[in-house]
């Protein structure tokens, strides 16, 4: 069976348009005009699917499409509809709408299936002001409490229940967000790398995801003159920071191994041209599928880190902010996966995902796999952002095959 790839296509410019910015690129960050206003679109055309759609108390949106009664638990198809700022229009929205494609699909196919059908886009997948990235699927599988939630404001004030009320959810209800039980979940997502283009693969299918560990270290020099102050008397947070970064890079490429380390964000104070930098705050990330790799790692950067503290007689502190484990698919699931694309002829790849996503939250729920598509150029969080409607219709031919083949044995 086929989805329709030209709906599907006109679906992603369609959606493209909401946060459309003149470079091409997608400014929808959860919770903004654009998200709210696409958000009322998608229900919409939910029910115009004959979907009955809900929005639990977190504002996941989700659609259900009944089955024949023959099995009660839903098979469920998501990912999430919000970007980064000045991102593209496939990371999230092509697996959303690929599932809506795969509904009307069936419905033009005259299909029931024996278990309800759900689709669901999840909240503030991306990282947001107030700092929860994949807030819609870590709410539902238990992992954010109501307390924490409430504390959370943006740059202007607002809190997060203001912004989730405004959505049709309700963090009062937070408990409740977790009512499902899945007989699976898939999802669909660009790859955002460059393993399936090197090898010509329009398909990968994911066994896993990367455990990630991100730290906030801030570096505590003496800030001064930077004419009055000799050189070999000066405490300069940078130049301490910098050496810091640079153990980094080279710490990582010693390992010769898919672990990857990154500093992304460097700030500098007082950040001006005649004062020695008193203050440095930095993040360190490291990724890895080997968890004692990616332990390993971190524990010589952090080492590295304090003997060039040390060495430059500076403070350090070092706060860890995020530490998410790796996590495995269902081999089941991967194997129907295997099959559909084996039986349409499609060549693929097994791959880990070197990116978080919604999926690594439903895997401790149920069984949970992912299909990526090509990336081109490996580029992604970007204008430049492209999947080709070729590539983009074997995945989703996959998805729906493999959805098919779920129907029946699970």
């Amino acid at each position: 069976m086929h989805i329709n790839i030209s709906r599907l296509m006109r679906d992603i410019e369609a959606y493209a348009e909401y946060g459309k910015e003149k470079d091409g690129g997608v400014n929808r960050p959860s919770f903004s005009a654009a998200d709210y206003q696409l958000r009322e679109l998608f229900a919409q055309e939910l029910e115009e699917l004959g979907m009955n759609v809900s929005v639990d108390a977190i504002a996941n949106v989700w659609g259900t499409f009944p089955g024949n009664g023959e099995k009660d638990f839903p098979l469920v198809i998501g990912s999430h509809l919000d970007t980064v700022p000045n991102g593209g229009k496939y990371d999230g929205a092509l697996g959303v709408l690929v599932a809506k494609e795969i509904v009307q699909t069936l419905r033009d196919q005259h299909i029931t299936l024996a278990h309800p059908l759900e689709i669901v886009s999840f909240t503030a997948e991306e990282a947001n002001e107030f700092n929860f990235s994949t807030m819609g699927s870590r709410a539902f599988n238990g992992k954010l409490s109501s307390e924490e939630l409430y504390e959370a404001k943006d740059s202007t004030g607002r809190t997060l229940a203001e912004a989730v009320e405004k959505a049709g959810g309700k963090l009062s209800q937070i408990g409740a967000a977790k009512q499902k039980t899945m007989a699976a979940y898939f999802e669909l997502h660009i790859e955002q790398g460059r393993k399936l283009e090197k090898e010509n693969l329009s398909v990968g299918i994911v066994d896993s995801i990367v455990g990630i560990y991100r730290d906030l270290v801030t570096i505590e020099g003496e800030q001064n003159h930077s004419g009055t102050t000799i050189m070999e008397s000066r405490k300069d947070a940078l130049v301490a920071a910098s050496e810091m970064v640079a153990q980094v890079q080279k710490l990582a490429l010693d390992l010769a191994s898919d672990t990857v380390a990154t500093v992304g964000k460097f700030e500098v104070f007082p950040n001006s041209a005649n004062i020695i930098p008193g203050r440095v705050e930095f993040t360190l990330e490291v990724r890895s599928s080997d968890k004692q790799e990616r332990e390993s790692l971190v524990q010589h950067i952090h080492d590295s880190f304090y003997e060039i503290k040390n060495r430059h007689g500076v403070k350090m502190s070092v706060t860890n902010s995020y530490n998410t484990q790796e996590c495995d698919f269902d081999k089941q699931l991967i194997e129907l996966l295997e099959d559909a694309a084996v039986e349409s002829g499609i060549p693929y790849k097994i791959l880990p995902s070197m990116a978080g996503h919604d999926a690594m939250n439903l895997a401790p729920l149920t069984k949970t796999a992912m299909v990526f598509v090509k990336s081109i150029g490996g580029i992604s969080h970007s204008p430049q952002e492209l999947s080709l409607p070729e590539d983009i219709e074997k995945g989703a031919n996959i998805l729906l095959n493999a959805l098919l083949k779920a129907d029946k044995v699970i």
